[in-house]
């Protein structure tokens, strides 16, 4: 009994220490200026990891390089690797990224009013990922599609799969998105700002369902915020980007009690929480050292 405990923990522990995502040193250029600076980031599995910084710091650039969906035009990737658990996603062409997106990673898109089509009903849209990703007849991508966006919390499924993009809600669109994220259930899931322009109660309802899906699909999660009180409440660690570059990374719980980098310190003193009410935010200086301690 003791002996079957003591593998069961051993077991759980190397489970918890599988890497998923590993990016080393990735510097991304455009115009022969930088966007990212040495930026490295690792996500073990089932973790849910925070992405924290201003706008522009380079946090959707970094999401989109783990996609390969870069606008080639536009940037570049000049040196560094991102494995996804022992494959080097850099190395591979558009064909084998396309069987990768969806079924080992998938991404929530900031704004889901612009991700879906405005043109086809929502149950067409989640049918498309079956069909392409798990090669489903229509009856049975219909019947997963229903589960899925029952899990994810859309009153009477059978109805909603049948309506169009503008005929829910932000909050329902929401759910879609990560009911099409999780259709195939990939590894990590990058949710990049998902409860942009939402109510308090619908962005506490909508992060309880990725946090809920994480342990039950032991997936690994990149969230991408600004809100720092999500970061704290359920995210495991955090990585605080500025101007390209990752200045402190750390469990959250030690961020938050003891953060390091001079800027890690002013970005957790403008939250609202710990100033009195009424009293003017701190501002966030232009500039900081990317050394500093």
């Amino acid at each position: 009994m003791f002996n079957n405990f003591i593998q069961y923990l051993f077991k759980s522990m190397n489970e918890n220490n599988i890497e998923i995502l590993n990016i080393q040193k990735l510097n991304i250029s455009t115009f022969n200026n930088k966007i990212l600076n040495n930026v490295s980031l690792k996500i073990h599995k089932g973790e849910m990891i925070g992405l924290v910084g201003e706008s522009g710091s380079g946090k959707s650039v970094t999401a989109l390089s783990i996609l390969a969906l870069l606008d080639e035009k536009a940037m570049k990737i000049d040196t560094g690797k991102i494995f996804l658990s022992n494959e080097n996603i850099l190395e591979k062409n558009e064909k084998e990224m396309q069987e990768i997106r969806g079924n080992k990673i998938s991404m929530i898109f900031q704004e889901p009013m612009t991700s879906l089509n405005p043109v086809f009903t929502i149950g067409d849209q989640i049918n498309e990922v079956h069909s392409i990703h798990n090669n489903l007849n229509r009856d049975k991508a219909n019947e997963l599609t229903i589960s899925l966006l029952d899990k994810v919390g859309i009153p009477n499924p059978e109805i909603s799969i049948k309506k169009y993009p503008h005929q829910l809600s932000g909050g329902q669109r929401q759910r879609v998105m990560i009911a099409m994220a999780l259709s195939c259930r990939p590894k990590l899931l990058i949710a990049d700002e998902p409860t942009t322009a939402l109510d308090v109660i619908v962005q506490a309802q909508i992060l309880k369902i990725i946090n809920d899906l994480r342990k039950e699909l032991e997936m690994s999660v990149l969230l991408i915020t600004h809100d720092l009180g999500v970061v704290q409440d359920y995210c495991d660690r955090v990585y605080v980007m500025y101007k390209g570059r990752i200045l402190e990374n750390s469990k959250t719980k030690d961020l938050f009690s003891k953060p390091k980098h001079s800027y890690t310190k002013d970005l957790l003193n403008t939250r609202p929480a710990v100033n009195p009410p009424g009293k003017e935010l701190p501002i966030i200086k232009e500039d900081y050292s990317f050394d500093d301690e």
